[in-house]
């Protein structure tokens, strides 16, 4: 039998083989990247009205993104060899990132800095800065900042509800698995339904059977939405309503995951329940309990859905948030100028304000332990 025998190939000439490669990999990127480049400005000098190409939408710019990034994952293989290919299994993810959440980013600023309004004929022109020179002096906005910190503080009641409902469905008490359904209920439902169901239905000033129910307690004008701070405080009920059982479902897995040696341990040193839960079960839950706040804040800092249908920021913006108010600039002003730059700088307070308690709780747990 004849075998044929593969010559084997010499290091250098592995080597000249992968600089080559390499080579057709770089040029490959410069050709995509040129190509990405000039589409991107022929699609700005043509929204500008420098240019008359009569591109009607970015399409053009979202196909040579995906050539350039397709080009990006072959020439990290072609360059880099068995480390671009695993590199080709994470930049999928941050190219998909790139495209869904930092372009729409950096166009919304482009945006934030136009007087574009639907319903005027001149369409979107370039402003400066007159648009934060209107953020600034917008008192409604800040009101909405500010209800903002009210909003904010109540999940730190929300947390001390949840947690007390997570040691009651973690403790030996009959029906446990029925409560633990029954109390994960309002999560399942929209913010939406829930605006419907107890904001507009149940609470309902006529015929609401809270209303009704308050009428026979003795109040003779039960109008949950009438004066500012009732109102607000009814938003921060129905909010918590359907905001507490998701917190509750953290704080009891966190709970259930407790080594239960050292309870064991405490109670046989004679250490009471309240002695227990100060210095055992509150510390060792201090990372769940920080994750769920933060959580809970960065979902609160969005709050808008349940605003909106039942008050519409009202009476007077007292229950108005910032995501509610920037959604009526849109809706019923169509300020599309303005109102990317309300939401745009709403952002740039959120990144400050989230990385600020971040750094704090990670401070503060160092500490604890």
């Amino acid at each position: 039998m004849s075998h044929t025998i593969t010559p084997a190939v010499s290091p250098v000439e592995g080597a000249t083989v992968q600089r080559a490669a390499a080579r057709r990999g770089r040029l490959l990127l410069l050709a995509a990247t040129i190509l990405l480049c000039a589409v991107l400005i022929l699609q700005i000098l043509d929204a500008s009205g420098v240019t008359a190409l009569g591109l009607v939408s970015w399409r053009p710019l979202l196909f040579a993104y995906i050539v350039w990034a397709v080009a990006l994952c072959a020439s990290q293989v072609m360059i880099r060899g068995e480390a671009g290919r695993r590199a080709v299994f994470v930049l999928p993810a941050v190219l998909f990132t790139v495209a869904m959440v930092v372009f729409p980013t950096v166009f919304g600023l482009y945006i934030a800095f136009t007087d574009w309004n639907l319903s005027a004929a001149a369409g979107r022109r370039f402003n400066g800065l007159d648009n934060l020179r209107t953020l600034f002096a917008d008192r409604y906005f800040w009101n909405a900042l500010l209800n903002m910190v009210y909003y904010v503080l109540s999940v730190l009641v929300q947390y001390v509800i949840a947690f007390g409902l997570a040691l009651l469905l973690n403790a030996e008490i009959k029906a446990r698995k029925f409560f633990r359904v029954a109390f994960l209920l309002p999560l399942m439902l929209s913010p939406v339904a829930v605006s419907w169901m107890i904001g507009k239905s149940l609470m309902e000033y006529r015929f609401g059977p809270a209303a009704t129910l308050a009428r026979h307690l003795g109040w003779d004008n039960p109008a949950f939405f009438s004066t500012p701070w009732l109102a607000r405080t009814s938003i921060m009920a129905m909010d918590a309503w359907v905001s507490i059982p998701f917190m509750m479902i953290m704080l009891l897995a966190g709970l259930q995951a407790l080594p239960s040696e050292i309870k064991e341990a405490a109670k046989v040193d004679g250490a009471s329940g309240w002695q227990s839960f100060k210095e055992i079960t509150f510390p060792l839950m201090l990372p769940v309990s920080m994750t769920v706040i933060i959580l809970r804040i960065i979902f609160q800092l969005k709050l808008a859905d349940i605003v909106i249908n039942v008050t519409a920021g009202g009476p007077g913006g007292a229950t108005d948030t910032v995501s509610s108010f920037i959604f009526r600039e849109y809706r019923d002003r169509s300020n599309v100028g303005y109102g990317t730059m309300l939401a745009e700088f709403y952002l740039v307070i959120i990144i400050i304000f989230v990385a600020l308690i971040l750094k704090g709780a990670s401070r503060w747990m160092q500490r604890e332990n």
